[in-house]
């Protein structure tokens, strides 16, 4: 199960979009539609039953999952089994987009980003820098920042969600600066690509999804009021009645 380089996410994302009918994909007739629709449950069923448990939380994806056991899998060898700060952002909107999501559904976001929120890196940023005596012209170091906006790596440790680096050897660093430098330059191990999904995208889902929580809840409050509001004229009317009679 490929989610690294969002490959099942796009795929479903795709299906969903026919599925539902998008004018897009105005073309496809029903038939497929429908077949599309049972695909995008079942790949919605996966993604659930792939989101990674630590210390019995759901935090988020590995890149790679095991066909049968769903178990996060090894990839290339600088990709071994850990929990994905790339690829689980687009898992994450993939979710957001789904139109009245099941309460495993919802439970599955909120907890991939209470993860994003507890695996940012601060403090850090990400220098290029220029050396013509190097093989590309530059390296890539991480250096203190205290003013420099949140980044996430591309890999965190199962059992302790700590970031870490692996390089082509299989060695696993807990700095990507320890990495050897054909690794460091030739692969993406820090990523700002979490920002937008968690303080732009995640919150106006939340919104959506509270005033769609009122809009469904509105008929029965409007039916309450309505019923105090009756209620309240019987009682003045029945109040009214006995001083009359007294």
């Amino acid at each position: 199960i490929a989610f690294n380089d969002d490959a099942m996410t796009n795929v479903i994302t795709v299906l969903h979009c026919i599925a539902r009918g998008d004018e897009l994909y105005s073309f496809v007739d029903q038939a497929r539609r429908d077949r599309a629709a049972v695909a995008v449950e079942k790949g919605i069923d996966c993604i659930l039953k792939t989101q990674i448990v630590v210390n019995g939380k759901l935090t988020a994806w590995c890149a790679q999952h095991h066909l049968r056991t769903l178990e996060p899998q090894t990839a290339r060898s600088y990709e071994p089994p850990s929990i994905s700060g790339m690829e689980s952002v687009g898992i994450v909107r993939f979710l957001m987009s789904i139109e009245d999501p099941s309460p495993e559904v919802v439970a599955s976001i909120e907890s991939a980003v209470a993860w994003f929120e507890s695996a940012k890196l601060t403090g850090i940023r990400q220098d290029r820098i220029e050396d013509d005596s190097l093989e590309l012209g530059y390296d890539l170091v991480v250096v203190e920042d205290e003013t420099a906006p949140p980044l996430w790596a591309r890999f965190y440790d199962l059992e302790t969600s700590k970031a870490i680096f692996p390089d082509r050897d299989g060695s696993v660093y807990e700095s990507m600066n320890d990495l050897s430098y054909e690794r460091r330059t030739g692969y993406r191990y820090m990523t700002d690509r979490p920002t937008s999904m968690l303080y732009e995208e995640y919150p106006a889902w939340k919104q959506a999804r509270q005033r769609e929580t009122l809009n469904s809840m509105l008929p029965y409050i409007i039916l309450a009021v309505v019923a105090f509001v009756v209620l309240l004229c019987i009682a003045i009317v029945g109040f009214s009645l006995w001083r009359r009679r007294r």
